[in-house]
């Protein structure tokens, strides 16, 4: 059954839904450490990306999942870059693709935004890389494991309804 995030059923679901326990060695990209600072001092890009990721799994009718595979091919592209190489990592599944292509078009929105605010590039890739993985820790946390489901698309759109503006984004 596909219900609308509007169903009073599935609200009521999700709040006494238990989510599967996640053990640590199911962690992906432990090696990239977050600390509590990072997290506030890109709470505006980490809010960007995760409104334009929101945008683009609703565009698409996306499950978490394909959430999943697209980050983890955005990740495994920012490893690339902040070794010095350029490598561009595609999911084979469409709807990870799709949303794939949102976020970097979204990213290149921002960094154009705030070049023409600034004056300057003031977008770290490493920033986006830690981002990033905060977003991907994010959707192993509200995954709950269903094939098609959306319980971390509802969680975004809970917390994150709103679309930042570009121009309070600091890196």
């Amino acid at each position: 059954m596909d219900c609308p995030a509007s169903c009073e059923h599935l609200k009521t679901a999700r709040q006494h839904e238990q989510l599967l326990p996640i053990q640590a060695a199911d962690v992906p990209n432990q090696d990239i450490r977050l600390a509590d600072d990072f997290v506030r001092k890109h709470d505006e890009l980490i809010a960007w990306l995760t409104s334009s990721l929101a945008n683009a799994m609703e565009k698409e009718r996306a499950v978490d999942f394909d959430a999943r595979e697209a980050l983890d091919a955005m990740i495994k592209t920012y490893r690339t870059l902040d070794s010095g190489l350029i490598y561009e990592t595609k999911p084979a599944n469409p709807f990870a693709a799709s949303i794939q292509n949102s976020l970097q078009e979204s990213l290149l929105n921002l960094r154009k935004s705030l070049a023409e605010n600034t004056g300057m590039q003031t977008l770290r890739d490493s920033d986006i890389l830690g981002s990033l993985v905060f977003l991907q820790r994010l959707e192993i946390q509200h995954n709950n494991g269903r094939r098609r489901g959306r319980a971390f698309f509802d969680f975004l759109r809970g917390f994150f309804p709103a679309e930042p503006a570009a121009q309070s984004v600091i890196a």
